[in-house]
């Protein structure tokens, strides 16, 4: 069986999670691992399944993965197909599922496609990486939300990778029950 695992990512946790999925999936199914970007051109008559993952930035997920699923969800909705969103917000124990977390909540009953599964995972933050104005936002964000707000530390990873592992198998069981 032919898989899909499309994603959008800023910091490159979404493509990190992605491949922890397609490394789990390894042996089992022929998995295509893609970034989605404004010139990708996917032909998902190629695949029998699909995995979606998307991160927000300031609140939004990636218009370019909004505009794909609005374009394809027709064909997404007749397939095996799954969904998951990155955001710190979901580090907190009771916004970390597709209906308590409002970012994801939100952007599903947005679209018209209905994915097999979903899942929100918890990304991470690069504050040395950021600009000046994104450190500070983020930073900002963080305090309010009595985060994690030490702009000295390389990386604040928040991702449960078991959780990832957990729904990368259910993926999979999915797809091919």
């Amino acid at each position: 069986m032919k898989v899909l695992l499309l994603y959008t990512t800023h910091e490159k946790q979404t493509f990190k999670i992605m491949q922890r999925i397609e490394n789990q999936l390894a042996g089992k199914c022929d998995c295509d691992v893609i970034e989605l970007l404004p010139s990708t051109n996917i032909d998902l008559t190629k695949y029998q399944a699909v995995l979606l993952g998307c991160s927000i930035r300031y609140g939004f997920y990636s218009k370019v993965m909004k505009k794909f699923i609005d374009n394809n969800y027709q064909q997404l909705n007749k397939m095996r197909s799954g969904f998951f969103g990155v955001n710190v917000v979901a580090r907190k124990p009771h916004k970390n599922t597709p209906e308590t977390n409002s970012y994801t909540r939100k952007f599903l009953a947005k679209i018209a496609w209905q994915p097999t599964i979903k899942a929100v995972f918890a990304g991470a933050l690069y504050y040395p990486k950021y600009n000046w104005f994104d450190r500070n936002m983020v930073r900002f964000i963080m305090w309010l939300g009595k985060g994690d707000t030490d702009v000295t530390k390389p990386i604040i990873e928040y991702t449960d990778w078991a959780k990832v592992d957990q729904f990368a198998e259910l993926f999979y069981t999915q797809t091919y029950s």
